[in-house]
């Protein structure tokens, strides 16, 4: 049996895949940070572990790593979900809330990753995938900081797809689009119908369209895709 970590896996898209990668046949450990009992909860439905760390802290994430690696030896998938944003001008952007978002969703993917890859080495394969984010590819307006985060993953990405790639470990990107999760109830419902107004499957999408693209990439389906980034966001970035 594969054990797969999601990371920021409580809620939303990561608490998707966990569910479908336990449906699927995975071991399935969800990272969570400040959501405990849905974590716990998840966990407990779908036979899952629940670990907390915040991947902005590296001692946290190495103190993850030694329950990970001592409870289960590694894991075979992991998904870098763990993401934060905030919607303000760059005028009005703190220097501590750019260096949180970017710790946060670029360094906590370096860091998780970087934990992960002993076992994928010495086993010569692995799947690592990155939520990176439609704003990602296209930048959005009021969100540069997580704009340049969820850029950055798509450059970690490709860079790791041909570092890693005679390992044997595959590394690809998915790019959500509008996605109906507790970060976007934050959008107010008119930016909510411009968006749905500018997204030609004229709809939101749910996390679970995510959740199955994540499961198909970790499998056999798979097997010779490396480097690339998926969009998942209904046309809304063509």
């Amino acid at each position: 049996m594969k054990t797969v970590l999601v990371t920021g896996g409580s809620r939303g898209i990561g608490a998707a895949m966990a569910e479908k990668f336990a449906a699927s046949g995975y071991r399935v450990i969800i990272n969570y940070n400040s959501s405990k009992e849905a974590a716990e909860s998840l966990a407990s439905r779908i036979g899952a572990a629940a670990l907390r760390a915040d991947v902005g802290s590296p001692e946290e994430v190495g103190a993850m790593f030694e329950q990970i690696n001592s409870r289960f030896g590694g894991v075979d998938v992991l998904v870098n979900n763990a993401g934060i944003s905030k919607i303000s001008l760059m005028t009005d952007c703190s220097e501590s809330e750019w260096q949180r978002i970017i710790n946060v969703n670029l360094g906590g993917a370096y860091r998780v990753t970087k934990a992960a890859l002993g076992y994928m080495i010495n086993k010569k394969d692995g799947c690592i995938i990155n939520i990176s984010s439609m704003w990602g590819v296209s930048g959005a307006s009021c969100e540069a900081a997580y704009s340049a985060s969820k850029a950055g993953l798509i450059g970690l990405t490709k860079a790791l797809a041909k570092e890693l790639g005679p390992s044997g470990i595959r590394v690809n990107a998915i790019a959500p689009g509008l996605i109906d999760t507790d970060m976007n109830m934050e959008l107010d419902a008119e930016t909510r119908r411009g968006l749905i107004g500018e997204t030609p499957l004229m709809r939101i999408g749910t996390p679970e369209d995510v959740a199955g693209l994540a499961c198909f990439l970790a499998g056999g389906g798979g097997a010779f895709i490396t480097g690339q980034v998926f969009g998942v966001n209904g046309g809304f970035v063509i």
